[in-house]
């Protein structure tokens, strides 16, 4: 893993901090097929590095007093983000929204340099009565995280909300595969990295990574078939003096895109 993309990690860690929603019933036409034996394979490219992950619905899990669909991948591997964030984890459907409960194991092919154990409850990943920009939960997902880089005590503030988007008839995947009746959701992660540096007495804060949107996943699904595709852009800047005492580089860019290729619904 190199080292521009330690802090990218770090914070993706809030993308799954525990949150929670009120019920709706909303209208629950558009059908989201979760059914025992239900599967879907994802070819992944990861800026030119090709893999697969097969997702899986295995049975009901009981969590909370609630039941939800258990997802799993092939051999417990997954390298694609969506398949990633999904495995091992519960969703259930309440009115026009999926709702995500479990814990997360970041992609296995992103080769992490730390252990992340995240948590997550009723997180809403889906709702198709939202209008494009509508925000999903009711209000933004905010945390601090403490790690240790190097030495240094690193504090991490996120804010992450998730998006209605687009609502298409037909919908074209860049891969010139052709879905209908696809809703879009877009989930944002905004991020500012800190640490402090003792001179004697005196405590100097610094700013690693000013406050920027650092992930932004658009996750496209289609009526009775599921995600047929996801577009996942992480970007940062940092300033180049701090890059430098960091030994990272000022700037980091990564784009994964997932496409749905075999699948099986009831």
């Amino acid at each position: 893993m190199k080292k521009s993309m330690i802090f990218t990690f770090l914070c993706a860690s809030s993308l799954f901090i525990s949150c929670s929603n009120d019920e709706e019933s909303g209208n629950s036409n558009f059908n989201i097929p979760l059914v025992d034996g239900n599967y879907w394979t994802y070819d992944v490219n990861s800026a030119g590095t090709l893999s697969r992950d097969s997702l899986y619905i295995v049975g009901d899990v009981e969590i909370n007093s609630k039941t939800y669909k258990k997802f799993q991948t092939k051999d417990d591997v997954a390298t694609g983000f969506y398949s990633s964030s999904l495995r091992n984890n519960g969703v259930r459907k309440s009115g026009s929204k999926l709702l995500m409960t479990g814990n997360l194991s970041l992609a296995s092919g992103q080769d992490l340099p730390i252990n992340l154990d995240l948590s997550l409850t009723d997180f809403v990943i889906f709702n198709s009565n939202a209008s494009n920009g509508q925000s999903l939960n009711s209000s933004p997902v905010t945390g601090t995280i403490e790690e240790t880089y190097q030495g240094y005590p690193i504090t991490i503030n996120y804010s992450l909300q998730s998006y209605g988007g687009e609502t298409l008839t037909t919908f074209t995947s860049s891969n010139g595969d052709i879905y209908d009746n696809v809703k879009a959701t877009k989930i944002k992660l905004n991020v500012k990295v800190t640490t402090v540096q003792t001179i004697g007495s005196i405590t100097i804060p610094i700013t690693i990574l000013a406050p920027q949107d650092l992930i932004i996943s658009t996750i496209y699904t289609a009526e009775n078939i599921g995600v047929v595709y996801v577009n996942t852009d992480t970007n940062y800047s940092i300033n180049s003096t701090i890059a430098d005492q960091f030994g990272i580089p000022a700037t980091g860019s990564q784009n994964q895109k997932e496409y749905l290729d075999l699948y099986m619904v009831n």
